[in-house]
């Protein structure tokens, strides 16, 4: 079985490599064709070994993407061979995996395939950002930087569904028009030096995928008693916020990883959440645009188009069994 292989000593050093086929599906499993796989930050990061966790080298990477049902296993009597679905855990740039039938997250048979395999982990992470950091209503304001990301587009699309308003930071002229057809309330563009202009609104909650200077910006677009989430860091620097925001203005600084979302919520909570994703994917709701796709055997390439620094949507990875491959 073909899979991308990594030594975590920077971008470059990732290629295909052959691994043994995973086992048949024993009771309550499932095993899983691969059809496409996305290219995230945090992949990227793990790559560069400078993630949360550093797996012993060779290792495969990979957080989410979007497979066929291949086999299932005894006891297995809601899923048949052929149905699409989202395996929860990775590593996920492989060509099969096998899986307990509970990691497995069922998805409509006529789900558009790029956006299906970005389900997993930049819509889950805005849900869980604007569900459960702060109690937010309806009308209350969030702000966030990397507006134009994977991400990014998620949160203005899931806040908007949620009754909630948005300002969203840019750092260069382009991608205002499409943030607005998307939902944002504000666009505002600022590539972290002075002040950033001025908002319609002051946010009570905000999503710092930036850190250095650009948490200080957020910091300036929050009401007081707000909390800022940083949850990326794209800047490779670390958060700097003046600590008046802090004495004076009571603004709270917290991480968020997805990774520990995960282990702390119940597994009906992770169910619940997935099944909102599902619906609001069949209705259009949630998505990012793909810039290109790449075959497993050229994973190199996917990664350094996907490290570039201007660049309009997610690179997503496929193998010989998808549609387009």
């Amino acid at each position: 079985m073909r899979v991308v292989e990594a030594t975590g000593d920077g971008l470059a050093a990732v290629g295909p490599a052959d691994r043994p086929e995973p086992p048949a599906p024993g009771r309550g499993e499932v095993k899983l064709q691969m059809l496409a796989m996305s290219v995230n930050p945090a992949d990227l990061l793990l790559l560069e070994g400078r993630y949360g966790v550093k797996p012993e080298p060779p290792f495969i990477p990979g957080a989410e993407g979007v497979a066929r049902v291949l086999e299932i296993g005894e006891g297995v009597t809601d899923l048949a061979v052929g149905d699409l679905a989202i395996p929860l855990p990775g590593p996920a740039w492989v060509e099969r995996m096998t899986l307990p039938r509970a990691a497995v997250v069922p998805i409509p048979p006529d789900a558009d395939l790029d956006q299906a395999a970005m389900l997993k982990a930049n819509p889950a992470t805005a849900l869980a950002m604007l569900k459960d950091i702060v109690g937010l209503q309806p009308g209350d304001w969030v702000a966030q930087n990397a507006a134009n990301s994977a991400v990014g587009v998620n949160v203005i699309r899931l806040a908007r569904a949620l009754g909630l308003k948005t300002i969203n930071v840019v750092r260069r002229p382009g991608p205002e028009e499409r943030l607005y057809a998307l939902g944002a309330d504000a666009v505002l563009v600022h590539d972290g030096e002075g002040l950033p202009p001025a908002a319609p609104g002051r946010a009570k909650l905000a999503f710092d995928a930036v850190g250095g200077w650009g948490t200080e910006a957020l910091a300036k677009l929050c009401d007081e008693g707000a909390v800022i989430a940083n949850y990326g860091l794209l800047s490779g620097e670390p958060c700097r916020m003046d600590p008046s925001h802090l004495v004076f203005r009571d603004i709270t600084l917290k991480g968020f990883w997805l990774t520990k979302w995960f282990r702390e919520q119940p597994k009906e909570k992770v169910a619940e959440t997935y099944a909102y994703l599902v619906e609001r994917l069949k209705t259009g709701e949630i998505g990012a645009p793909v810039a290109a796709r790449y075959p497993l055997e050229r994973a190199a390439e996917a990664v350094a188009h996907a490290a570039r620094d201007a660049r309009d949507g997610k690179v997503l990875l496929i193998t010989s069994a998808h549609p387009e491959a």
